[in-house]
């Protein structure tokens, strides 16, 4: 059993690097993947830990796009370095951060609500606030009860404190996991709200554009939709890939490390038959440690 798709404390799960490791090799997990929202903070210390636990590690990120519909995220899975443009891309996404953390405190304080970012900041002390922690704050706070209940009140696309937010373009999120040694991945591509008559011809475009692998399971789609992106992204010569997008135990309950789409186990064969030779390829056969 692996995972491609996991998230720590550096973005919005609720394990540190290490803790997170050693969860997935509590939970029998032999590869794993960390794939923080826009940062590689986290990378060195999970690695450092896998290497301990005896279990392979995939460094990563999970970069976010600029796209008219739904929301595009892009896997970056086996980064070597952090390259000049990966820097870029990432300093550009933090300053978009902030404006929405800033804009959506000003939307809580006309509506009532008295939450400043930076008091969300004190108490979480991470680089990447976002709407999660926003919403664990007001929970605490007693303003709702459960923090799903902020979103759904609050910060989901169409309410009130919702504040779109500026991707990164696709060409510039390939180049920057590209120059970084890392293979550019599309994640759950059911999110970017495009039906299935049109996914065909999405699909090819986007790999076109340099994306070179397709999240096909995940569990936000059913078993019959996992595998209909699987034979897309085979037909397209793309690496397909399996995750779980865990962010931790409490947050997105209904996502466990180390299964997917219907609750099924994740196969070892997308880490060892498609992703692994893949970035083997890329790297030359040596060895797949993130430098920084």
């Amino acid at each position: 059993m692996i995972d491609l798709h996991t998230h720590s404390t550096a973005s919005d799960g609720t394990f540190s690097p290490a803790e997170l490791v050693r969860y997935a090799k509590e939970k029998g997990l032999s590869a794993l993947a960390l794939t923080d929202h826009d940062t590689v903070n986290g990378i060195l210390e999970a690695q450092a830990e896998a290497l301990k636990a005896g279990i392979e590690f995939v460094p990563g990120i999970e970069l976010t796009v600029q796209w008219p519909t739904g929301e595009f995220h892009l896997l970056g899975l086996g980064l070597r370095h952090k390259s000049a443009e990966l820097a870029r891309a990432i300093d550009f996404l933090k300053g978009e951060r902030n404006r929405r953390n800033l804009k959506m405190a000003e939307k809580l304080r006309e509506m009532g609500v008295e939450i400043t970012y930076e008091e969300v900041y004190e108490r979480f002390k991470r680089q990447n606030i976002g709407r999660p922690h926003f919403a664990s704050y007001m929970a605490e706070k007693g303003i709702v009860k459960q923090r799903q209940v902020a979103f759904d009140k609050y910060f989901a696309k169409g309410r009130p404190c919702y504040v779109d937010r500026e991707g990164l373009d696709l060409e510039v999120a390939v180049e920057a996991i590209k120059t970084s040694g890392g293979i550019p991945v599309q994640a759950h591509p059911l999110s970017m709200y495009v039906s299935w008559g049109k996914m065909d011809a999405t699909m090819e475009m986007i790999r076109d554009k340099g994306v070179m692998g397709l999240e096909a399971w995940h569990p936000g789609v059913r078993i019959s939709e996992a595998e209909r992106l699987e034979e897309l992204g085979k037909n397209l010569g793309m690496v397909v890939t399996a995750g779980s997008d865990f962010h931790g135990e409490k947050v997105r309950v209904d996502r466990h490390i180390g299964f997917s789409a219907g609750k099924l186990k994740i196969q070892d064969r997308f880490w060892l038959e498609n992703l692994k030779p893949a970035l083997q390829k890329i790297h030359g056969g040596g060895s797949m440690e993130y430098s920084g």
